[in-house]
């Protein structure tokens, strides 16, 4: 099985409502961040994708953990994620490859979202947003 590793972002608004993107010739939502470059630490990842994607600087606020998934557009692959919750400097805008962004309600039952969104993501926010 070919595997793709990530670094993703879990970026909640004051509504606690978590933003996601889908990139060009996509239909699913997902975090926003991207793939790990050659010797990069997943931090590094993290600042340069969230700029490349949606022109924000950020703070890293925690270190959430490393998450195995399905992957969202890829057949017979799978995710590894090191996943970040993160705080925005700016208000993001689409950049890069992204097609669309939205915010969504943790408990959005409509938007097409990727598997690390559903499985890890939301539960996650649900289980530790009274801590935030």
């Amino acid at each position: 099985m070919n595997i793709i590793t990530v670094a993703a972002a879990i970026i909640l608004n004051e509504a606690h409502e978590l933003l996601v993107v889908r990139k060009q010739n996509t239909r699913v939502f997902m975090q926003v961040g991207g793939k790990l470059e050659e010797n990069e630490p997943p931090e590094q990842t993290m600042i340069r994708e969230i700029k490349e994607e949606i022109g924000c600087d950020i703070q890293i606020e925690q270190f959430i953990g490393r998450f195995e998934t399905p992957t969202a557009n890829e057949p017979d692959h799978l995710l590894i994620s090191y996943l970040y919750l993160i705080q925005l400097q700016q208000q993001p805008k689409i950049a890069a490859e992204i097609a669309e962004m939205k915010w969504v309600t943790l408990d959005d039952n409509v938007t097409a979202l990727a598997p690390l969104t559903r499985e890890v993501v939301i539960p996650w926010c649900h289980q530790h947003l009274a801590y935030y």
